[in-house]
């Protein structure tokens, strides 16, 4: 049998990091990027009334920018109705019904600039921004149930197809940024119409294949198009487009039982986790293309880590939990929602990074003019703003990453968040103050077999059901309990700071080290620590105290004094400074 993943829809985050978190977004996040998607005349661009010369040109990648912010609205008000939001939605979605042509193509950029290029500019991202529509509208639909937007957006598809699989006439063959192919599979999966399967395999399919590849676009490894796919075992390229591509991939070898494309995902995969992540999950480590390079190159100061890429990763790694009953994946989901996907919103929910620092040195900046850095401060929009949006959809979102399961027999917990989730016919409770700390306590209402993820982080767990110790083996990252209902399974996961040697294949982190606690990877700004830049770590016992946010800290022994460290995706909050994640360490 499939495993399956419980939606997001079936669980109520009821307190805790993530509670937290997604109110934010409801109350601070939301309205901040409309606010600005408005200034800046993403929103008003639907009215599809530009004249030359008007402020607010339209841009090529506009339409996917305000989808994604849609897209939140839907997730959002799906738990608790939004009628502000709901009525802007309904206002964009009444705009896309009035504008878009006859034949069912709607593209703000196209339709107002470009009308004689509409399927001839491969890198202009119709096929990218089409995608992220249809998903808004997929979302849209089951959360309020409200059906114009997808109809518009179906009507849409079959234009696509129409261009790109039965007339053949569109100047390419495959999109340029991928992101159709995996909303493909999302209507798919809600109507059960497999037009819709194999529009996405088409597209999937056709990449690496010769295919026509439009105006100014060559194949290459920049847009996953120099292998096909089931012949692409490295990463390359775009981060984040390749993870989308990646996503769509395991979705097809998942519904399609493609043994071939699912060892492709599983070597993509330890490929990335492997040779070409950052600690805190951050990938694409240069600013040149946005993209992967070489094995273990992973500079800190120049590292590019957009946000969006993170995102991408993690829900790559999610979709492989269901082709893979192996730990490893969840451990990189953990790994990149509380650290590099984290970093890219302020404390406050009102600003954003699009590349994520993974060091900041003030002064050795300033003696290399013309090299590009990542900024050292938040700011509430870009002039691409894809970020933002990907934000306010994530987190409200959370909640996908909780389980995965096996029918109504086995069921795989692989992240803690205090929760009650509803399955088909039973219910499971967490509660939990993860990740602040490692217990968990979680009571099921029907008998089941339990699979709790041991994080790899962890080197000592303790397991209890009714206040009786029980030993299991961990296999693959898993320890399965057999549950009765209502049995109270506890779960004490050992929660220390943790020392974490370099790599010495990477050559940035020679003779340095790194400091976790639990699922947070540290860091240590020049704000707390002046002596930052000359500090060395030494032997001796890390402390973990209650630090500054209510965030966890742990003081580091150090010379020339003990260094104050926080959770990564917390730097850059009280202002610019230093910060660095990797610090020189004694050797021994």
């Amino acid at each position: 049998m499939k495993k399956q993943y419980l939606p997001y829809i079936k669980t109520e985050i009821t307190g805790g990091f993530w509670a937290e978190k997604q109110k934010l977004v409801r109350d601070v996040t939301l309205d901040a990027v409309y606010d600005r998607f408005s200034d800046t005349g993403r929103i008003g661009a639907f009215e599809m009334n530009y004249k030359e010369d008007d402020p607010n040109r339209p841009h090529y990648f506009w339409d996917s920018d305000v989808a994604k912010w849609m897209e939140s609205v839907a997730y959002l008000t799906a738990k608790e109705k939004m009628p502000k939001e709901e009525a802007r939605v309904d206002h964009l979605v009444d705009c896309i019904e009035a504008g878009r042509l006859d034949n069912g193509y709607f593209n703000i950029y196209f339709q107002q600039l470009a009308p004689d290029m509409i399927f001839a500019d491969r890198d202009c991202h119709e096929l990218y921004c089409a995608g992220h529509l249809l998903e808004a509208a997929v979302e849209y639909y089951k959360a309020t149930g409200k059906d114009k937007f997808l109809r518009l957006m179906t009507d849409y598809m079959r234009y696509i197809k129409q261009m790109f699989v039965t007339e053949d006439s569109a100047a390419f063959s495959s999109s340029g940024h991928e992101e159709i192919e995996l909303a493909l599979v999302k209507l798919y999966d809600l109507t059960k119409d497999k037009e819709w399967l194999d529009l996405s395999l088409h597209f999937v399919n056709m990449r690496g294949c010769g295919s026509k590849p439009g105006k100014d676009s060559a194949h290459s490894d920049y847009n996953q198009d120099h292998l096909p796919v089931r012949e692409q075992f490295t990463a390359e390229g775009h981060a984040v487009r390749a993870c989308y591509l990646y996503c769509a991939m395991a979705d097809l070898a998942l519904r399609c039982d493609d043994k071939e494309l699912k060892e492709a995902c599983k070597k993509l995969f330890d490929n990335i986790t492997e040779r070409k992540m950052y600690i805190t999950g951050g990938i694409g480590s240069t600013a040149a293309g946005e993209r992967f390079e070489g094995d273990f190159i992973l500079p800190n100061d120049t590292a590019y880590a957009e946000t969006c890429a993170a995102l991408a990763l993690a829900l790559f790694a999610r979709r492989m939990s269901l082709l893979d009953a192996d730990g490893k994946y969840a451990d990189i989901a953990e790994k990149v929602i509380y650290n590099g996907f984290l970093s890219g919103l302020s404390l406050d929910g009102r600003s954003f990074f699009y590349e994520n620092a993974q060091e900041i040195n003030l002064q050795e900046r300033k003696k290399h003019e013309g090299v590009h850095y990542p900024i050292t401060e938040r700011v509430e929009i870009f002039g691409c703003s894809c970020c933002p949006p990907n934000v306010t959809r994530f987190i409200p979102s959370i909640a996908d990453f909780l389980y995965t399961y096996c029918g109504d027999k086995v069921v795989y917990v692989n992240q803690y968040m205090d929760s009650v989730s509803h399955f088909d016919g039973f219910d499971i409770r967490q509660k939990t103050n993860y990740p602040f700390d490692g217990k968990v306590r979680l009571t099921a209402t029907k008998d089941l077999l339990i699979a709790l993820r041991i994080p790899a982080w962890c080197d000592e767990y303790t397991v209890h059901v009714n206040g009786k110790r029980v030993t299991a083996n961990n296999e693959k990252g898993y320890v399965t309990i057999i549950s009765s209902a209502n049995d109270e399974i506890e779960l004490d996961l050992e929660m220390q700071p943790k020392l974490n040697n370099a790599d010495p294949r990477v050559e940035a982190d020679i003779g340095k080290a790194a400091v976790s606690y639990g699922p947070f990877i540290m860091c240590a700004e020049g704000i707390d620590n002046p002596y930052l830049n000359e500090s060395v770590i030494k032997d001796g016992e890390m402390q973990a105290v209650l630090g500054k946010f209510g965030l966890p800290a742990v003081i580091v022994p150090a010379a020339p004094q003990p260094l104050y460290m926080i959770p990564y995706h917390a730097f850059a909050n009280r202002g610019e400074t230093d910060m660095k994640i990797w610090v020189k360490k004694i050797q021994n």
